[in-house]
């Protein structure tokens, strides 16, 4: 199966800014908001959406860093992730929320889009996919090794609809003891679901990344298909 993609733009307030957008070919589907890491949509974050597209879903990846470099891609290397660093740092969560639920908009109002609409981020994106679950700008959530989570747990009790997190046992950037938070707080939700990855890495999902670990990312990328199955 082939997907189709474009760069679709999305107004705001603000001013207009792109995203990534994936179709399958065959059609109509679920919506899937895909949210970046701080790398931006880079040819990574573009694969990921297209792999979702060929899963039959229609999936947008909004430039979060539109404001300050729009459309700049970041590879893996320490500059670069300085670089991201800095980009994040520069970010009002609550614009970039507004902008992630314009997004939820902008994929409603496609003829292709049919059902319900999840966000899937990883890392600062998980943290993002976390705080659009908690807002009710979704109707499904998955964190992949989402960044800060466990510092947010106070907004744990907004969130009503089925979520999923994934972390890397061996990450160096977010301590175990963080993922154990998250996980024991959401303990006896029945709307959560949580998996922890051994002898996995920060990054594990991404193959062009020293880190990225093929059997921890298709086990991932084989749960976040059932659980959207079972909630889209």
């Amino acid at each position: 199966m082939t997907t189709h993609s474009r760069w679709h733009d999305i107004d705001t307030e603000d001013g207009k800014f792109q995203a990534y957008l994936a179709l399958p070919h065959t059609g109509k589907g679920p919506g899937i908001v895909l949210i970046q890491e701080i790398f931006g949509v880079n040819q990574h974050i573009r694969e990921v959406a297209d792999q979702y597209a060929t899963d039959g879903y229609l999936v947008m990846a909004p430039d979060i860093f539109w404001r300050s470099k729009p459309h700049i891609e970041l590879g893996y290397a320490d500059a670069d992730c300085r670089r991201g660093i800095a980009l994040m740092e520069q970010i009002n969560l609550n614009k970039t929320l507004q902008e992630l639920s314009a997004t939820v908009r902008a994929l409603r109002s496609l003829p292709e889009q049919s059902g319900k609409i999840a966000a899937v981020g990883y890392c600062f994106g998980g943290m993002l996919a976390y705080n659009m679950a908690s807002h009710g700008l979704i109707d499904a959530a998955v964190a992949y090794y989402g960044g800060g989570i466990q510092n947010q747990l106070d907004h744990a009790s907004q969130i009503d609809i089925p979520i999923l997190f994934h972390y890397a046992e061996q990450d160096t950037n977010i301590p175990l003891s963080a993922a154990y938070q998250v996980k024991e707080y959401f303990k006896g939700h029945n709307n959560a679901q949580f998996y922890l990855y051994p002898n996995a890495y920060h990054g594990f999902n991404c193959a062009h990344r020293a880190t990225y670990q093929q059997r921890a990312a298709a086990l991932a990328h084989g749960r976040t298909l059932t659980f959207l199955v079972e909630h889209l």
